[in-house]
């Protein structure tokens, strides 16, 4: 018997497979730019990309099963899986991009924040816990030594940065490029990352491609060609700022083609599969549940971290 293959209205063969991969705006997302210009053409499959503006939204199409891919903070993937819902971490794509910036001449080291004012845009996300581990593990507690601030976003942290009307900040990528090339009494104050590494001896991912892994068990040869897309827009990012910056311009990522050259050299794009990025991967899980179970939901199990298939 003879089947016939149709076309829809699109142009889509009716066989095809529809793939929904979710991105985030903003510097993270710009790791993928290189797919919103150019979806990478499997046969059998339709790739659709897509960026939302918050990392909720890509939480609940994830569940829903409307998207097959979606960019995650790295706990927020871990949250999900730890509620029984089939989710897997396949790649970290970004570790540490974050600044503390000051204009407070006192203010020189993690150690000189004591009884200092502290801006940070989100009470309990990743950025804040790295902060409080760092300045617990320095002798400092967040609660009692100083004082950490959450009543300003990041663009209006970045501004009032600027104005003067606040000294010190957290801030990540490409907020702390933009204060830095628009201020010349603030300072980047040390480097968090290092400070990171020195204490627990590796990168702290802030970014990973998840996957239902319903999905991937079912489709492995696609995940691994989406995959090696991702990977190849990560290298390509890192090797073309200025055209990188366009294109995250055009496709709509909120940041200025400018701003974006400033905030990519900065910005720590990696691509690192999760079955070798599980070290630093479960020593954030540990620090954040640490310090609060439900940041993290529990400890994933070993089938969170994908295998590719070979």
């Amino acid at each position: 018997m003879l089947v016939l293959q149709g076309l829809s209205a699109s142009g889509r063969r009716q066989t095809d497979t529809i793939v929904n991969i979710l991105g985030i705006k903003g510097p993270s997302g710009i790791a993928m730019i290189k797919m919103f210009e150019n979806p990478p053409k499997i046969e059998g499959y339709e790739i659709r990309i897509e960026a939302l503006s918050q990392a909720d939204l890509i939480s609940g199409r994830l569940i829903s099963g409307e998207a097959q891919f979606g960019m995650l903070p790295p706990n927020i993937a871990a949250k999900i899986a730890s509620q029984g819902i089939n989710l897997q971490t396949v790649a970290v794509t970004g570790t540490g991009m974050l600044s503390l910036l000051s204009s407070d001449p006192a203010v020189s080291s993690l150690e000189s924040l004591a009884g200092k004012r502290i801006e940070i845009a989100n009470a309990g996300a990743v950025p804040d816990y790295i902060l409080r581990r760092l300045l617990l593990d320095r002798g400092l507690n967040p609660e009692k030594d100083l004082v950490l601030s959450y009543s300003l976003s990041s663009p209006e942290i970045a501004a009032s940065l600027i104005s003067g009307r606040i000294s010190t900040a957290l801030l990540p990528e490409p907020f702390a490029s933009m204060v830095l090339s628009s201020s010349s009494s603030v300072r980047r104050i040390g480097n968090i990352q290092d400070e990171w590494r020195g204490t627990y001896g590796g990168e702290y991912p802030i970014t990973v491609m998840a996957v239902n892994g319903k999905f991937a068990e079912d489709h492995p040869a696609a995940v691994n060609a989406i995959l090696a897309s991702i990977e190849d827009s990560i290298r390509w990012v890192i090797a073309n700022t200025a055209e990188a910056g366009i294109l995250a311009e055009k496709h709509g990522m909120g940041i200025s083609a400018q701003i974006a050259g400033l905030a990519i050299p900065a910005s720590n794009y990696r691509y690192i599969p999760a079955d070798r990025a599980r070290p630093e991967l479960e020593a954030l899980f540990k620090v954040l549940y640490d310090l609060n179970p439900q940041s993290v939901g529990r400890m994933p199990e070993e089938k969170f971290y994908y295998r590719a298939a070979h």
